[in-house]
């Protein structure tokens, strides 16, 4: 177990420790709201009236459907158009479970944030559901937190139903043309250990073949937090009950059913938490988890009856070392991602953590082959022993069959059930839930780290794009603040990983942190939910990058590539022209010829006026924020030479002001970028410059600068307000 990291040690250590990352953290470009809509790859959805806390529960590519809860709705969206007219279900909580609420004293504890009244781009539908609620706040109402598939016809739904849980069964047709979308009134039933009481609290659901495995408290004070499988043929089993050893006060995120072997009593569910740390006098606060049962565990015959028999946990450690060798360590398990692979019993596990100190915040993205977490389930158990009761691996006789292997499996062919598990292993299970062992990203570092940062990543989602030289995990973050990110880290040395930030964009017109990202890699298509509503965007925005084959090289978009006249999405066609695409390099020289030059004569010579005495601002906004930009000074023809820095009064990203100018500053300037090894002109100016007596008057006074320099006072017509993205 590794040792403690104060939280001023980790500040001091973190940077250091952050070497290997790159600094191209700050994204090549940044959308606010407004301009997201104008690039017209984006559909905000938001009901008109009092309702919040939409959430993606489940998105149906065979259907074109998207299932979003919210407080007291259900609703399904298509999946090509969200704005198109939504199929709604009001689904309130009782008068009479509201009334129970708020005698229970419950009603006042949730401070919700009502979306803006509008629908996006298109119209708002022609019929919409039922008169909204009055405006309240806290936990008295219905708050949809489970969408399941029971089959091609029918969905397991439920709801928080004021602190009293209730599901039912909603019928949706055979397709979704059939625009069939009803609750079916005598399904419905009580929802105790299938969803939460609180909305506030996470949780987890997954049905499987007719079975229900639920993460969740399930009590009314939040107390009792157990992994429950309800519903279907097999018997209902559940974590033991107020032992530390297995849970301990946890927050349940994700779960996937995973094949362990080729024989199907071999399936697994693994899931994903983060929870108090068992071993809280060698470690932090709280911990990362991954745990796993069996699919067949029918619980024990004698002990651990109803209980798991296969339930074991281990933890997820991701952690940056510093160069003295202290570990840094992001703890708080947020979401986590899983992106299949070509053997479906090693998929990648993406965990996406955050920090728990005070000092600083930060966030980390991990990457785990699931064969990697299936080693630690194989290594020795976490047993404490000594004076200290110090946890220390287990050296002991680890009954047979192993604790954690499933009935009927490979390595189990001769039991059919956990009820012929023998009474030791049972009672071996009960007692060593742990496995000594953590589990480490491979390789030995996170993918990707962000630290003092005024702002945390909330949730992510993984495409595995096809590029012309290759296939690229793309990132998309979501963050607090309400925006989207697009990462792609890459190999770059030995060793060193290239982070490279696309794009961020503002989601939402208030800004509200991201809950949900779900993607569609067969649509093309990104769907990030908040409080406020829902935006469906497209994974790319290749016009954006700039007019140029240059700007689409240096971009290094996975999703784009320069087809000859604009950048627009990647085809895997075998035309040449759309293969102009260089993500590992980004190299324009070698994948732009022709066109570099064809970009250059392009570029229109402007004219800019000047007076002598006064001051000139020579505007140049560089496509990137990658990019260095410097000016050239064309005197004679034929000649260059940089501008020399004493003409420059005031150097600013959006350009150079000069001054006070004389008429030998009359000339051609050329504005040149350098990014990524690679320099072109972005902007050409002849300026001229009038004598001050040909206006009359006086010249414009001059100070004194501090440095000794003449200061001029610019001009309110030289002054520049110009938004840019903020800096990383």
């Amino acid at each position: 177990m590794a040792p403690p990291v104060p939280a001023l040690l980790m500040a001091l250590v973190l940077p250091c420790a952050l070497a290997w990352s790159s600094s191209l953290s700050t994204p090549r470009i940044y959308l606010p709201y407004k301009e997201l809509l104008q690039t017209r790859t984006a559909r905000p959805f938001a009901f008109a009236f009092n309702t919040s806390d939409y959430r993606i529960l489940l998105v149906d590519q065979d259907q074109d459907r998207l299932y979003l809860g919210a407080r007291d709705y259900l609703v399904a969206l298509d999946l090509h158009n969200v704005n198109k007219e939504p199929l709604i279900i009001h689904w309130p909580a009782s008068q009479s479970q509201q009334s129970a609420c708020r005698m229970a004293g419950k009603g006042q504890r949730i401070p919700l944030r009502f979306p803006p009244p509008h629908w996006g781009p298109s119209s708002a539908p022609t019929h919409p559901p039922a008169p909204p609620p009055p405006p309240a706040q806290g936990e008295c109402f219905n708050y949809v937190r489970l969408v399941e598939p029971v089959n091609r016809t029918h969905l397991y739904v439920c709801g928080t139903g004021a602190c009293q849980p209730i599901c039912a069964l909603v019928h949706r047709g055979w397709r979704s043309q059939e625009y069939l979308f009803r609750m079916v009134p005598q399904s419905l039933e009580p929802g105790k250990g299938r969803c939460p009481y609180d909305p506030r609290q996470s949780s987890l659901a997954t049905l499987v073949n007719g079975t229900l495995y639920a993460g969740l408290h399930v009590d009314f004070m939040g107390t009792d937090a157990a992994l429950f499988r309800t519903l279907g043929p097999r018997p209902a089993v559940r974590t033991e009950q107020y032992d530390s050893r297995w849970l301990h006060d946890p927050v349940f995120l994700r779960a996937h059913v995973v094949p362990d072997s080729s024989e199907r009593s071999d399936d697994k569910l693994y899931f994903f938490f983060r929870e108090r740390a068992l071993e809280g006098a060698v470690g932090p606060g709280v911990l990362a988890r991954v745990g796993r049962v069996c699919l067949n565990d029918d619980g024990g015959q004698r002990a651990l009856v109803n209980k798991w028999t296969t339930f074991l946990k281990a933890r997820l450690v991701c952690s940056v070392m510093g160069e003295d060798g202290v570990e840094t360590f992001f703890d708080e398990l947020r979401d986590v991602f899983l992106l299949p692979t070509q053997d479906e019993k090693n998929p990648h596990v993406y965990g996406l953590f955050s920090t728990l100190g005070s000092v600083f915040r930060g966030s980390a993205v991990c990457v785990y082959p699931l064969n990697t977490i299936r080693s630690a389930f194989n290594g020795p158990f976490a047993h404490k022993e000594g004076r200290s009761y110090q946890w220390v691996p287990y050296t002991g006789r680890v009954p047979y069959p192993r604790p954690g292997a499933c009935p009927g499996g490979a390595f189990t062919p001769g039991l059919g059930s956990t009820r012929e598990f023998p009474d030791e292993l049972v009672m071996f299970v009960r007692s060593h839930p742990l496995m000594y062992d953590p589990v480490y990203p491979a390789p030995r570092r996170p993918l990707l780290v962000r630290a003092g940062l005024p702002y945390g990543f909330t949730t992510l989602a993984v495409d595995l794009a096809q590029a012309a030289d290759g296939r690229y995990e793309v990132l998309f973050l979501g963050t607090d603040r309400g925006t989207v990110q697009k990462v792609v880290v890459l190999p770059k040395d030995p060793g060193v990983l290239e982070e490279l930030t696309l794009e961020e964009v503002e989601v939402f017109k208030t800004p509200a942190p991201v809950k949900t990202l779900w993607i569609s890699s067969k649509r093309h298509q990104l769907y990030v939910s908040s409080d406020v509503g829902l935006t469906q965007l497209s994974l790319h925005r290749c016009g954006a990058y700039g007019p140029a084959c240059a700007d689409c090289c240096l971009a290094r978009d996975p999703h784009c590539a320069w087809d000859g006249r604009r950048c627009a999405r990647y085809s895997p066609a075998p035309a040449r022209r759309v293969r102009r695409q260089d993500i590992k390099h980004g190299d324009p020289v070698r994948q732009c010829r022709g066109f570099n030059a064809l970009a250059e004569q392009e570029l229109a010579e402007q004219v800019q006026f000047g007076v002598e005495g006064g001051s000139v601002f020579l505007e140049c906004q560089p496509p990137s924020p990658h990019a260095q930009v410097r000016w050239l000074l064309h005197p004679e023809v034929g000649t260059r030479r940089p501008l020399p820095r004493e003409r420059v009064l005031l150097q600013t990203p959006q350009g150079a002001l000069l001054g006070p100018v004389t008429l030998a500053d009359e000339g051609r300037y050329q504005c040149v970028g350098t990014e990524n090894g690679y320099t072109r002109p972005l902007r050409r100016v002849l300026l001229r410059v009038l004598p001050h007596g040909l206006l009359g008057g006086s010249p414009p006074p001059v100070c004194q600068s501090p440095w000794g320099r003449p200061r001029i006072r610019a001009e309110p017509s030289l002054r520049r307000d110009r938004s840019s993205p903020p800096r990383n």
